[in-house]
């Protein structure tokens, strides 16, 4: 049975991760069309990429997004996640449906509705719409998160500290937070990837004539199939592995403390 398992879970990783690795390998070839296996091996296209002023404003623009959407939806999922955990209010139930609500209705529904709200606001030429459309996608990842590892942490610390008389604030800050550091850190990357990789919501609230990466990217495939979207995408990939690979040796490191 073991040996099974062992095969069957290899079997879903390579089925995961054949595209990508297929889609990395096909942007070094040398030809002029995007094939595998690769024709060659030639780095021009990462650095037509790197000379592209569309993609690089892209790709800072994707980046930027979901740095500041991974820091906001944090905040807010935690702060939503513990007065759910730790606390009865009336309307506790409607807020759960709220917060949630987002993972049931169609992404082309959610951003048609974002643009005609941003549209009556006058906010379509701002960063706003944006940021707020990825807020939205990104906060039911961080608060399911956070709740499942807020119902699973012993309170018999919070209780201790409280009988000496901690404020509330300094339990939350010495007490709940470094124990669930790890979910923190793993919910800012559920953030940083949903924001960073969104294409449906992203394309009606692009501002100001800027676009984030993957929309930028099926604009580019409609006109051309050349292996430039492969080098582009290899560079998605890579920053989201930077980021993972960040976080993760910030939560051993932690644990090593």
């Amino acid at each position: 049975m073991r040996t099974a398992g062992a095969i069957i879970r290899a079997f879903v990783y390579m089925v995961l991760a054949l595209p990508a690795v297929l889609v990395v390998i096909s942007s070094f070839t040398s030809s002029d069309s995007m094939n595998f296996p690769p024709t060659g091996f030639s780095l021009r296209w990462y650095q037509r990429v790197w000379e592209s002023e569309p993609f690089m404003t892209a790709l800072w623009t994707s980046t930027y997004i979901a740095l500041l959407v991974a820091g906001i939806a944090l905040a807010i999922g935690f702060a939503a996640a513990f007065a759910i955990d730790r606390f009865s209010f009336r309307g506790k139930v409607l807020l759960q449906g709220l917060i949630f609500s987002p993972l049931i209705v169609p992404a082309v529904v959610l951003g048609i509705g974002l643009l005609q709200l941003f549209v009556a606001l006058n906010l379509t030429q701002t960063v706003y719409p944006l940021l707020m459309g990825h807020l939205v996608l990104a906060i039911p990842y961080v608060v399911r998160t956070i709740l499942a590892s807020l119902s699973l942490q012993d309170r018999v610390l919070e209780e201790a500290a409280k009988n000496l008389r901690a404020t509330p604030l300094e339990v939350i800050r010495r007490i709940t937070l470094p124990l669930i550091l790890p979910c923190l850190l793993s919910s800012a990357i559920f953030a940083f990837v949903t924001s960073f990789g969104n294409v449906t919501v992203s394309a009606f609230l692009t501002y100001g004539g800027k676009s984030t990466l993957p929309v930028q990217i099926f604009a580019y495939v409609d006109t051309s199939y050349d292996p430039l979207v492969a080098a582009v995408s290899s560079i998605m990939i890579m920053v989201t592995l930077v980021v993972i690979l960040t976080i993760e040796r910030l939560i051993s490191a932690d644990k090593l403390v």
